[in-house]
């Protein structure tokens, strides 16, 4: 929403100062098109040669979440601290025999079934469920395993950082790519040397029109666009930090209601539940 907002401001401001000042659209909008095929074109063109189709796809679905925001609601956050609370302290009264069944085949499971958008995102449950088999396999070193998990997130965090990155290279080049489009402007214009001086001022501001629309793309639309992507992965990754702190803090001998506060403590200002908040939701859970 905020971000629809932000592009009707930078329109209006940006070209509405122009017309107030005595600028005339006409040479814009008759540059525009050409000037755009230029700079988009090598732009998205310069996005395929340095990335991967997977970085590609991902870039993607992540424009759309640039817009959307953070997936992960304060709901979804009290949902976590819940499953990990059922799950660390089925692990501490019945032992981790009673805990494989859940860990195994998670879709089948009773604890994991009650909240179904974590299971949806086949990261998060893979993250449970294996670092839960390492416990039971006798992993019971709290610093081994936290290492393992760590691993584990700066591979996740790293691989969906790529689309920010992917955008923000294309954000740095756009403005470069204008100035291609300019001097390309320019020369059409030293061919037409022998026009008359209404004729060349024409052009030459046409070919300006490049030199702008680089600089405009790139620091008032993609690159913001990219920023804004980086800081809805930084606030998705505490998602995962809140697992790793839970399951670190069971291991080291926690009760299960001191393990499930440790990670509310991870969990984002804006989406993090109040202690009492946080109680309420862990009562209201059913017995298994």
């Amino acid at each position: 929403m905020f971000q629809i907002i932000g592009f009707v401001l930078l329109f209006g401001c940006v070209f509405g100062s122009f017309l107030m000042s005595g600028g005339k659209m006409a040479v814009i909008m008759e540059a525009a098109p050409h000037e755009l095929m230029a700079i988009l074109g090598a732009g998205v063109a310069a996005f395929l040669i340095g990335n991967s189709l997977t970085v590609i796809k991902a870039t993607g679905g992540g424009l759309g979440k640039a817009f959307k925001g953070p997936k992960w609601k304060a709901s979804d956050y009290r949902d976590l601290l819940s499953l990990l609370f059922l799950l660390t302290k089925t692990m501490k009264s019945k032992g981790v025999i009673a805990l494989e069944s859940h860990i195994e085949k998670p879709t089948e499971s009773s604890i994991f079934s009650r909240f179904p958008k974590i299971m949806k995102d086949h990261f998060a449950v893979d993250f449970i469920c294996d670092t839960l088999r390492m416990m039971t396999m006798n992993l019971e070193d709290p610093h081994q395993v936290e290492d393992a998990m760590e691993k584990l997130l700066e591979k996740h965090h790293h691989e969906a950082m790529a689309p920010a990155g992917a955008l923000q290279n294309m954000a740095d080049a756009l403005p470069a790519l204008g100035i291609v489009a300019a001097v390309l402007g320019v020369i059409k214009t030293m061919g037409s040397i022998t026009e008359p001086p209404e004729v060349l001022g024409r052009m030459i501001g046409g070919a300006l029109v490049g030199t702008f629309l680089g600089v405009f793309l790139a620091y008032g639309m993609v690159g913001p666009l990219a920023t804004r992507l980086k800081e809805v992965v930084e606030e998705e990754a505490a998602f995962y930090r809140i697992i790793q702190s839970v399951l670190v803090a069971h291991l080291h001998g926690n009760a299960a209601q001191i393990s499930v506060e440790i990670g509310r403590g991870d969990v984002p200002s804006g989406a993090q539940p109040s202690f009492l908040e946080l109680e309420e939701a862990l009562s209201a859970i059913p017995a298994e």
